[in-house]
């Protein structure tokens, strides 16, 4: 049996055997819904708030919640038969801490009774996914953004940043501009994000973009419930908020030059090879334009070595950059478990959580 891989992100998990090229075979909504004591789901507003987020920011917070999916996941989704359980790999985000790692394996061999287990960063993992070991990452996640150097398969800690902001807040951002623009219509949150993933789109450049307040296409949008919304110029104000994070009131730089000054930290002599292969991952990066709008901002940076994206692979899934992680894991397992370089169950028996700390970096 192949080994399975997970790849838990803040808005989805992706999860399935290590089959580099197809897509995961399972891609839901991590968020969950609290059962009822009688197993039913409640809608009524008036309870207290029954949505669950067991990963929040990229780490893992509720870890009931998180046993839960993967239970779900392994055993309803994947086949996995009690008593038979396999091997599993774990996608980890930048800057996971130790805690955490050992809170995992533990409930992996504990409760799940594995047989193996192995864990890698996604920044290194998603450089796998296009064929390099060394490179840059750039993670637009969720709840967050990554930007990771990585050389010779190993992340540069010290170099890396990560922004407590992300896909939601770009989402949140959104709905503040529909408001103003249709101040009589309650849009919901989840309706603000379907809107977000199918009309959201990058301008050439910011000229670009300040001509959108003179003149922009209007377009009428209906609502599940059957109200009608006009949607213009916001559609290019979530992309715009990553080349220019104050328009979220941040005092930050942009994501190009943010990954230029990242790179600044590290050896000279790393960087050429570190900027011409940088990978730019996660949703928000599949909106169109954007990539056009990054080599734009390239060209313009303070970098005497311009920014260049690596182009995926063709035999790769589409979409590579939704879950190029979760590829990079289905690629690493097809190594770290023939050659016996994960966790076994005899490790963790012998050493306990500690072990993934020796055994997984």
């Amino acid at each position: 049996m192949e080994a399975v891989v997970v790849d838990a992100g803040s808005s989805l998990l992706k999860a399935g055997f290590a089959i580099p090229d197809q897509s995961p075979a399972m891609i839901i909504p991590t968020q969950m819904k609290r059962m009822l004591d009688d197993g039913s789901v409640t809608d009524n507003p008036v309870v207290d708030d029954f949505a669950v987020d067991p990963v929040v920011r990229g780490y893992i917070r509720d870890w009931d919640a998180m046993e839960d999916l993967l239970n779900y996941v392994l055993y309803s989704g994947l086949g996995w038969e009690m008593g038979n359980e396999g091997q599993i790999l774990f996608t980890d985000p930048l800057c996971t801490p130790k805690a955490n790692k050992e809170q995992l394996v533990q409930l992996m061999f504990e409760t799940f009774n594995i047989s193996g287990f192995y864990a890698s960063e996604q920044a290194v993992l998603s450089l796998y996914a296009v064929g390099r070991i060394s490179g840059c990452t750039v993670d637009i996640g969720h709840g967050k953004i990554d930007i990771a150097p990585v050389i010779e398969g190993a992340v540069n800690h010290i170099a890396s940043r990560r922004f407590e902001f992300g896909g939601i807040d770009l989402t949140n951002f959104l709905a503040q501009e529909l408001g103003k623009s249709n101040p009589l219509v309650n849009i919901s949150m989840s309706d603000v994000e379907k809107i977000k993933q199918q009309y959201s789109c990058c301008t050439e450049d910011e000229l670009a973009y300040q001509k959108t307040k003179g003149s922009c296409p209007v377009e009428k949008h209906t609502l599940p419930d059957g109200q009608v919304i006009t949607i213009g110029r916001e559609r290019y104000t979530v992309g715009e908020a990553l080349f220019q994070p104050s328009l979220l009131g941040l005092e930050a730089h942009g994501i190009v030059e943010q990954l230029v000054r990242t790179i600044s930290t590290v050896s000279s002599d790393n960087h050429r090879q570190l900027l011409e292969n940088t990978v730019v991952c996660g949703g928000t990066s599949s909106m169109p334009g954007f990539e056009d709008r990054f080599q734009k901002e390239s060209s313009l940076s303070s970098s005497a070595v311009r920014p260049t994206l690596v182009k995926p692979p063709e035999y790769m899934p589409e979409n590579l950059t939704m879950y190029s992680a979760w590829v990079g894991g289905a690629i690493l397992a097809k190594v770290v478990f023939p050659q016996n370089q994960h966790v076994t169950k005899a490790d963790y028996d012998e050493t306990g959580p500690s072990i993934v700390h020796r055994k997984c970096f």
